[in-house]
């Protein structure tokens, strides 16, 4: 029955139109950021959120989602008005080629495009369409995911605060192609506390079964592994030649922020950046083995914090 109801694209979004506004109303009208902070966090965790002593990471990710609050913060979390930061920051070089923008899905002609190219949503997680062929492409369908990306109050559901004023676009990206990366680019996902970088999430081969692993400074391979439940790869992963470079970038784009993480992709040698992040898996993934969701969590020194979410 649901694979029918799936395969008829317009009644399935329709019904994910209605039950989106029906959350939406339940989300703004009947609950607040905090009670549905804490369903989530049960629902994802199987146990309650912490909101008192904030000991282990997904705790505290939980602390400044309620309590921290930074305009600029927002800025960084729009995929759009982010690359102004990056330009002023560290340059455009690092910016991966911007072919369009649109503010509506009609305004999306597939025949001026390119062969191939990326989608994004820019006022949320995992609003991506990447199109290696648009020729092989279930336009029908994307269309109406991507109506659905900008109807959507992605901020909402997990009271990600950071997207909650970012005006919904959807900006056309060049596809980048790596020929040593045959299952998909591989990320570069630095965690930064207080404005230092200590760890580097590696994630590989996504169009695959994907990996995790994750590295100090010194690329020294850390024996955990996180936020989602995928293995460390079986494979020696190698220092990128210009980890130094990502380092940098990393160290200037998080200097104001608790925490943040920093994204990049390193393609035929050049690194482009990717994204800013305030809360990966919106807190409620974790740390495996688990000692380390107290260990990561405590680098997050919540008494430095004097801004008050207002």
């Amino acid at each position: 029955m649901i694979k029918i109801i799936k395969n008829n694209y317009k009644f399935y979004y329709n019904l994910l139109y209605v039950y989106d506004k029906l959350m939406e109303f339940y989300y703004e009208k009947l609950s607040t950021p905090e009670k549905t902070i804490k369903k989530r966090y049960k629902k994802r965790l199987g146990k309650k959120v912490d909101l008192t002593e904030q000991i282990v990471f997904n705790d505290k990710i939980q602390w400044l989602k309620l309590n921290w609050y930074d305009p600029f913060a927002t800025i960084c979390a729009d995929k759009y008005k982010v690359r102004d930061v990056i330009k002023q920051t560290v340059g455009e070089k690092y910016l991966n080629e911007q072919i369009a923008v649109f503010e509506n899905v009609n305004e999306i002609d597939i025949e001026k495009l390119h062969k191939s190219f990326v989608l994004k949503g820019t006022h949320g997680s995992g609003f991506n369409i990447v199109c290696r062929d648009k020729t092989k492409m279930k336009w029908d369908l994307e269309f109406r995911k991507m109506k659905r990306w900008l109807s959507n109050k992605y901020y909402l559901k997990n009271g990600e605060w950071v997207y909650k004023d970012i005006k919904p676009r959807i900006i056309c990206e060049k596809y980048m192609d790596d020929e040593n990366q045959h299952d998909g680019l591989t990320d570069y996902k630095f965690y930064c506390f207080h404005g230092e970088p200590m760890y580097c999430q590696v994630i590989k081969d996504r169009e695959a079964e994907g990996t995790i692993d994750f590295f100090d400074m010194n690329w020294n391979h850390m024996e955990f592994t996180g936020l989602q439940k995928l293995p460390h790869s079986k494979e020696k992963i190698e220092k990128p030649l210009k980890l130094n470079e990502m380092y940098n970038i990393a160290e200037k784009l998080s200097k104001r922020f608790p925490f943040v993480r920093v994204d990049f992709y390193y393609v035929n040698n050049k690194v482009y950046f990717g994204e800013i992040t305030f809360f990966p898996r919106s807190g409620f993934g974790d740390f495996q083995p688990e000692e380390w969701n107290e260990r990561i969590g405590a680098l997050i020194k919540l008494e430095k914090i004097n801004k008050k979410r207002e």
